[in-house]
């Protein structure tokens, strides 16, 4: 197979052996389908990647990639397009009108996305009463402070969407999901919010590379069931065993 693949580039060698065939730099090459004078679409591949990888590429802004000689706008753009893809593909994403039966449910639907961003994201599942999706809502971007996640942005969507519960999530791009006592007062402060409107909050999951952690299984939300039906401690096919700290992916 090597001699035939000898003096063969990258797209001929996709077409005869498949995607699978090419490393990294190979399906990277391709994407840039040209380099600059003296370095090839393959060399500048190799830059881009450098030690980090596929990963650390993920982890890269737009702006960021623009830097590097050979890298404009709309290379950098179909990179992060392929990438998103990617990611997009290896999710197991809820969709409207799916139902959640617990913190689980959420950390496979957000983690592919999360996990590389170099900044933290706050999103919002709105409910319905038999809690199923209703809609997913960005509340905001940067550090979670009790500040910049107020009650009153949080549940505006989920009272004009008439939602009957809500679950909360963000990300730790430290790759520890273990929650702040940020996170804590953040919880907190939802939870009595959504007690006065009576959009109960059932869940803050926080995302992380190495897994994820429910601040209800923290103790922070006890009391507030998930309702019949949906129990966060049952699965589809019978009871799951308690969390610990940190659940692992």
């Amino acid at each position: 197979m090597q001699r035939a693949d000898a003096g063969r580039g990258p797209r001929e060698r996709l077409r005869a052996s498949g995607p699978e065939a090419l490393d990294d730099v190979e399906l990277v090459a391709l994407l840039l389908r040209t380099g600059i004078r003296g370095h090839p679409a393959q060399a500048l591949a190799r830059s881009l990647l450098g030690s980090q990888g596929l990963r650390g590429l993920a982890r890269t802004l737009p702006t960021e990639l623009e830097q590097h000689e050979g890298v404009g706008p709309a290379k950098a753009a179909t990179l992060l397009a392929a990438l998103e893809l990617g990611r997009r593909l290896s999710e197991r994403r809820l969709e409207n009108g799916d139902p959640i039966r617990g913190p689980e449910d959420v950390f496979q639907h957000f983690h592919a996305r999360l996990r590389d961003l170099p900044h933290e994201q706050f999103h919002l599942l709105l409910l319905d009463g038999r809690h199923r999706v209703l809609r997913e809502v960005m509340a905001s971007r940067g550090t979670l402070t009790a500040s910049l996640v107020h009650p009153r942005e949080v549940f505006r969507p989920a009272l004009r969407e008439g939602a009957a519960a809500l679950v909360v999530v963000h990300n730790h791009p430290s790759g520890d999901p273990g929650p702040s006592l940020e996170d804590r007062e953040v919880t907190r402060r939802l939870v009595q919010g959504g007690a006065l409107l009576g959009v109960p909050l059932l869940d803050h999951v926080v995302v992380a590379e190495r897994g994820w952690v429910s601040l209800r299984e923290e103790g922070e939300l006890q009391g507030l069931p998930w309702g019949e039906g949906t129990s966060l401690r049952k699965g589809a096919t019978g009871p799951v065993q308690a969390a610990p700290r940190a659940r692992r992916c």
